[in-house]
């Protein structure tokens, strides 16, 4: 039997994706409303209201199905009940740039990463290159824009 794999995340994205998904579900009626007036007009082949309520209608349905399997699959993960010496999903880091800048990141799940917010996926390029490594450990990840260098200054699990 195949397991099923669980979707590591922080709480605050837990909550998006349920708000997301109420929205969604509150939208249903709408959608059922739209397409009712649309058919009363009449010949359905010419009507453009109908298709385009049955396409959002479809793509309501289909964002419902995927919000409701990453719901199912949610391990939510609290960060200050970690830690340790090597970075982890939910651990926040502080790296130094080639100029010696520091940046910061949390690596958080794939629904909920926000790079402009300091908030990358474990999945991401720099996520996988930086999971499992120690302050003052050296990582060179390739990024679309060319390879980049960082060290390890501070992990931190806030």
């Amino acid at each position: 039997m195949a397991s099923i794999e669980k979707l590591p995340m922080l709480q605050e994205g837990y909550e998006k994706l349920t708000a997301e998904l109420k929205a969604l579900r509150d939208e249903r009626p709408k959608i059922v409303d739209a397409i009712e007036e649309a058919r009363a007009h009449g010949d359905l082949s010419e009507n453009a209201e109908y298709h385009a309520a049955k396409e959002r209608q479809g793509q309501v349905e289909a964002s419902i199905a995927d919000l409701e399997d990453k719901i199912s699959r949610a391990q939510i993960i609290d960060p200050t009940t970690l830690s340790g010496d090597r970075i982890v999903f939910g651990a926040t880091v502080t790296l130094l740039d080639d100029d010696d800048k520091p940046v910061r990141y949390q690596i958080v799940g794939q629904a909920e990463a926000d790079a402009k917010a300091g908030k990358i996926s474990y999945n991401s390029p720099l996520g996988r290159a930086l999971i499992g490594r120690k302050v003052e450990d050296e990582v060179e990840v390739t990024v679309p824009s060319g390879d980049k260098f960082y060290v390890v200054e501070k992990i931190e699990f806030i």
